[in-house]
């Protein structure tokens, strides 16, 4: 793997992003979205005991022990938000321990892609190279940032209005209006600032939405 022109610090915060080989779909079915999110709780302990798919294999009492040993192991990371779309993803990580990041990358890719692999009889690269990462260098960053990860699905036309917003399945935006099963991100780093107030929070969504889907689309008019 090449090595990175910026090193990710630990105690930073970064936007990490990756997307499919020549923008085609790494998710196909609502399936392949739920083994991802399932992939990323496990592999939010730095090192766990083995890969997801021994780990799926496992009987049941035994999948039990080693739930109640990666519980007393450390997290690498911090997941602040989340959202995927058919052919990319974004996360807002906080690195906790050296390598953190990197490591939860590497391995969430490489089990989903096997994964992939498997379950769609295809073979080869999924993604399309190393995952990006831009650290955030301020708190006004850090809130546009989150914002811009929950209003992907809309910016990219995914979904329509922003009612579907709310009930997308695929980010961590249910999470932060508290109408999700999920919880596993780091919420009150950028709730704090609305004190909590998840409508507040919502406000602030809708606030620039239209803008950035305005702007993504000069973007691709740009590109092409």
């Amino acid at each position: 793997m090449p090595l990175r022109k910026t090193p990710i610090v630990t105690g930073q915060t970064y936007h990490v992003f990756n997307r499919g080989v020549n923008k085609q779909p790494i998710f196909f079915t609502p399936r392949n979205y739920e083994r991802a999110i399932d992939s990323i709780k496990y592999y939010l302990t730095y090192k766990p005991p083995l890969s997801y798919s021994r780990y799926l294999k496992l009987p049941e009492e035994i999948r039990k022990e080693i739930n109640n040993r990666i519980i007393k192991l450390e997290k690498g990371v911090q997941i602040i938000s989340y959202s995927f779309m058919p052919n990319h993803f974004h996360f807002l990580l906080k690195q906790l321990l050296d390598d953190g990041i990197t490591q939860f990358i590497r391995n969430l890719e490489i089990s989903y892609t096997k994964y992939i692999n498997k379950r769609h009889n295809r073979t080869g690269q999924l993604l399309q190279g190393p995952f990006k990462a831009i650290i955030i260098e301020d708190d006004d960053q850090l809130m546009h940032v989150c914002r811009y990860i929950h209003l992907n699905p809309y910016t990219s036309f995914i979904i329509n209005n922003l009612d579907e917003l709310k009930s997308y399945n695929w980010s961590s935006l249910k999470e932060y209006l508290s109408i999700a099963n999920e919880d596993f991100c780091t919420k009150d780093i950028i709730l704090s600032t609305f004190k909590n107030n998840k409508d507040k929070y919502w406000e602030f969504i809708v606030n620039q939405a239209d803008y950035q889907r305005k702007l993504d689309k000069i973007k691709h008019l740009i590109l092409e």
